[in-house]
């Protein structure tokens, strides 16, 4: 009779075994499942080009405290960013370098008022190869140059700023017919670096990333309309809730350090 009792008692200790193996092996297997569910969340992010240095580090920090984000930017110029967004383009996030193209995709209602914010700030600058010797000190010695670039104003708020601004100094008549036009603020430095223009008009935030351009005068605030960057969460996102968690984050202490640290003015 103690051999059956001893026999059952194995046999109840394996039936629990078994039982608890098999538990492991369901919670396991759950886990799994639930981990390869998280794939994930892709956001593109549309921003003017002068903002792709310090994006780039923001993104670095960002994905790094959100692993189930991954940014997509698309730079360029802002008008042909907004009109991209007009046309219907999938874009989560609007970070542009002017207020009227921003403004346009408010009223068209793509961008509701309380999801958009000025950021921050930047300075308009005339920049010349490291190496000129064409004795160009400042925007009155442009006359002296044979080119300028400029971003085509249409398209490209510095482009506009640099217009307004030779407008303003009774300029831009004269030098007209010597503006080579670029498609952004990148072009307009990759222009002034390769000595294919004399000078260049760029953001502030854009010369000080070269070390084969040099700035020699800041164009100032009364001669332009002020140079604002508006960011906001695109009405028709497919990913609302993680665009807001980005655009809140562009907010903070530590991406607006960021911001500062390549040259753009805190607004907040």
């Amino acid at each position: 009779m103690k051999k059956i009792y001893q026999a059952l008692s194995c046999m109840l200790i394996l039936l629990l075994f078994i039982s608890g193996c098999s538990t492991n092996e369901q919670t396991e297997t759950a886990d799994n499942n639930q981990d390869t569910s998280k794939e994930k969340v892709e956001l593109t992010v549309s921003a003017a080009a002068s903002l792709q240095d310090a994006l780039s580090d923001i993104k670095t920090e960002f994905e790094k405290e959100n692993p189930t984000i991954k940014l997509n930017y698309n730079f360029g110029a802002s008008g042909a960013l907004q009109q991209q967004i007009s046309q219907g383009a999938p874009v989560d996030i609007f970070f542009s370098a002017a207020e009227d193209k921003f403004q346009n995709l408010v009223d068209e209602g793509l961008i509701e008022e309380s999801n958009g914010i000025d950021l921050v700030g930047n300075d308009l600058v005339l920049v010349i190869p490291k190496d000129s010797t064409k004795g160009i000190e400042s925007f009155e010695d442009l006359p002296k140059a044979t080119k300028i670039a400029l971003g085509t104003p249409e398209s490209v708020p510095a482009g506009q700023y640099g217009k307004d601004t030779l407008e303003n100094l009774g300029l831009w008549s004269t030098l007209e017919e010597k503006v080579v036009y670029a498609k952004d603020v990148r072009q307009v430095l990759t222009y002034v670096e390769t000595t294919n223009v004399d000078a260049g008009i760029v953001y502030k935030t854009d010369a000080l990333t070269s070390e084969k351009v040099q700035i020699i005068a800041t164009a100032e605030d009364d001669s332009h309309d002020p140079i604002i960057y508006p960011v906001g969460i695109i009405k028709n996102s497919s990913h609302l809730g993680e665009a807001e968690l980005f655009y809140n984050y562009l907010q903070s202490d530590k991406a607006i350090k960021v911001l500062e640290e390549y040259g753009f003015k805190d607004l907040k």
